[in-house]
């Protein structure tokens, strides 16, 4: 059976559909999974186990059997702790098929056949009785269910339905109840990310569209590393609130809820936006728990226990709203069966608001990162310098290609005659300032674009950030130079090119706790869970599996080893060769992996780079820049992770014309 995939194709900015095997989809799945991180994650583990430890007593000293219903069981991990604890039977529910088999692999490896059947099935679809899934109800309720929202993996829907029809009344639960909580801030940094701000070019200003300043913004959470946030970036207006619990030992509702909290604003400000996260109670009594909140919560930040498949989330409110310091303040928050939002209320009679919806469009095609791009006036007065250098006093062409750029806008604030748009443009901000008629927006491809498109005339000066949508990995906008390539009979001989060139960077780093996430477990709480390790290796070996991973590493610190030093370069001012161009070096010494990402050299004197956006300082230290993400290829075998610090590794990168695309291949040598 065939499956199809979509693929982002560099060399044309699309999201190519290509048939692969049925192995490929999940394969995929499990070489990008996080399977390895919540295995490293000592502290949840620690915190379950004693939760299963006391559930398990609880439910001995009413003198009663014990049966265990683990939903959601991956490894088998909670499952193994139950049966440890002294559980009579457990049965483990697992939708997803090659996690099902591992768990079954590793519960036989460590002696439990007999006290953990393995379910493979959705929760929802396994019944009890004597020819079902289950002999009997069970008696405790364990689940891993959550995600960094808490409900957003369907936990609501699957506790309902639990309590109906596979848990007995008064069962034990563990996680007993899980606690979310908010804190309400003003951040310039933060708000950046949901809103464009006004820009000024050439002492003009360029103002934000009614439209899009109106809108809600997009419904998904924004789900990040709060940690990474420095607190000298956001003022909270009040003081970390609890806005509501679940008790999971109890029947639960899916339904829509709301939940209102009053309190005092602590400081005068903007009310732009909400940080939350979540606290789960291992026992009834509280006294075990595991806790999301960042590390700037903790008296001593370096006790937070780090974990990234649990993060903590970001809302940003439909309106900014000024407060001052003494003001009564109620925040609501709302939530469905997947998903929650949030609300400042003016009146306690307030009705509670809807779910956040777009309205303007542009939350739909400006990502979260792409809001704070735009928004970046550092960012926008490099380019806008680039622009007043190639930018001309003729009356030639400027064409723009990238996805939602302002630099056409730029172009005719800084006097461009004709400037011309291809692909999607900025309608709103065109029609906020009075300008749509200064820039003509044909959103076609390249390779359509005709001379009496220009009319007549040849392109002068061609400009791209560049930018795409269905960019993944850094080097995928290099689909800029096809772009340019496709375009090269109608452009002037003498044609300026914004950037010129663009450069493939490296860095060899150690990372702090990234590396968790790709790490083999070996033992896990004293039991072997090998069979996750073979599974999770099988797949990186999987076709394209082991490639670079795209990762924003602004929100994960790593300490460079080497210099950062560029390992290709990309001359926009011809056209992509027919052959291909390779590069190949080594680096020495033990790190984790590799960091790359792209620099545009928009000017002789002019670089915007995408990846480090600092220099190095001595300690290794690195600033990532927070608006695009980052390439990291992670290095696996032993000997690349060798304590020994001798290793060499020996790199070469292919840039390959056919497909846009960047091959690379590391290996290990020891002398």
């Amino acid at each position: 059976m065939k499956t199809f995939c979509g693929r982002a194709n560099p060399s044309t900015g699309a999201l190519d559909w290509v048939e692969e095997s049925e192995e490929y989809d999940y394969h995929q799945e499990i070489a990008r999974s996080c399977y390895a991180d919540m295995l490293h994650d000592h502290d949840r583990n620690q915190k379950y186990y004693e939760g299963i430890r006391s559930a398990v007593s609880r439910v001995r000293a009413r003198g009663q059997k014990v049966v265990v219903l683990d939903i959601g069981t991956g490894t088998g991990l909670l499952s193994m702790m139950a049966a440890t604890a002294g559980a009579d039977f457990c049965y483990a529910v697992e939708v997803f098929r090659p996690m099902a088999e591992a768990a079954r692999s590793i519960v036989e490896k460590n002696g439990f056949s007999d006290k953990i059947k393995i379910i493979n099935k959705h929760s929802t679809d396994v019944t009890v009785g004597p020819d079902g899934d289950m002999q009997e109800k069970a008696n405790v309720l364990i689940t891993e269910l959550f995600d960094t929202e808490l409900i957003g993996e369907g936990a609501l829907p699957s506790y309902e339905h639990a309590h109906q029809n596979l848990v007995q009344a008064g069962c034990e639960a563990v996680p007993h109840r899980a606690s979310v909580y908010a804190q309400l801030v003003e951040s310039e940094l933060l708000w950046s990310w949901a809103q464009l701000q006004p820009l000024e070019v050439d002492g003009a200003r360029l103002a934000a569209p009614p439209a899009v300043a109106r809108c809600a913004g997009a419904h998904s959470v924004c789900d990040i590393q709060l940690s990474q946030v420095d607190p000298s970036s956001f003022t909270p207006l009040g003081p970390v609130l609890s806005m509501f619990s679940v008790d999971f030992s109890k029947p639960v509702s899916s339904s829509f809820q709301a939940h209102c909290s009053q309190f005092t604003a602590r400081s005068g400000g903007r009310a732009q936006v909400v940080l939350s996260w979540w606290d789960l109670d291992m026992d009834p009594d509280g006294s075990i728990v595991c806790s999301m909140a960042p590390s700037w919560t903790y008296r001593q930040p370096q006790d937070a226990p780090w974990r990234d498949h649990w993060m903590q989330s970001v809302y940003f409110l439909p309106a900014e709203r000024s407060v001052s310091e003494g003001d009564e303040l109620r925040l609501t928050v709302c939530h469905d069966d997947y998903s929650l939002w949030f609300k400042r209320n003016t009146c306690q009679t307030e009705a509670p608001p809807p779910r956040p919806c777009c309205t303007c469009q542009a939350h739909l095609v400006w990502t979260r990162p792409r809001f704070g791009e735009l928004n970046d006036r550092r960012r926008t007065e490099s380019y806008v310098g680039a622009l007043r250098q190639v930018l001309r006093d003729d009356d030639g062409v400027c064409v723009s290609v990238s996805d939602g750029s302002l630099l056409p806008v730029f172009a005719h604030m800084l006097g461009a005659k004709k400037v011309l748009c291809l692909m999607s443009g900025s309608v709103q901000v065109l029609e906020a300032n009075q300008m749509k008629g200064g820039v003509e927006l044909l959103e076609m491809r390249p390779e359509q674009l005709s001379s009496s498109d220009l009319g007549g005339q040849q392109i002068s000066v061609l400009v791209g950030e560049p930018y795409f949508s269905t960019s993944l990995l850094p080097w995928h906008s290099l689909c800029f130079w096809f772009c340019r390539s496709a375009l090269s009979g109608l452009l002037r001989p003498d044609a300026s090119i914004l950037p010129g060139a663009a450069s493939l960077h490296m860095v060899a780093v150690q990372f702090q706790d990234l590396w968790r996430i790709r790490a083999p477990c070996g033992t896990c709480e004293g039991f072997d869970v090998t069979p996750m390790d073979e599974m999770v290796q099988s797949s990186l070996e999987f076709r394209e599996s082991r490639e670079a991973e795209p990762h924003p590493l602004w929100e994960y610190p790593c300490r460079a080893l080497t210099r950062s030093e560029p390992v290709m370069s990309f001359d926009f001012r011809h056209c992509v060769p027919q052959q291909p161009i390779s590069s190949r070096g080594s680096l020495a010494g033990r790190c984790h992996g590799v960091a790359l990402w792209m620099e545009y050299h928009l000017t002789d004197d002019i670089t915007v780079s995408a990846g480090l956006t600092e220099p190095i300082s001595e300690q290794g230290d690195c600033v990532w820049s927070r608006h695009r993400k980052q390439g990291v290829y992670f290095f696996r075998t032993p000997a690349e992770s060798s304590a020994d610090g001798r290793a060499a590794v020996s790199y070469s990168f292919t840039f390959e014309p056919s497909s846009g695309d960047i091959k690379m291949d590391f290996s290990v040598t020891t002398p």
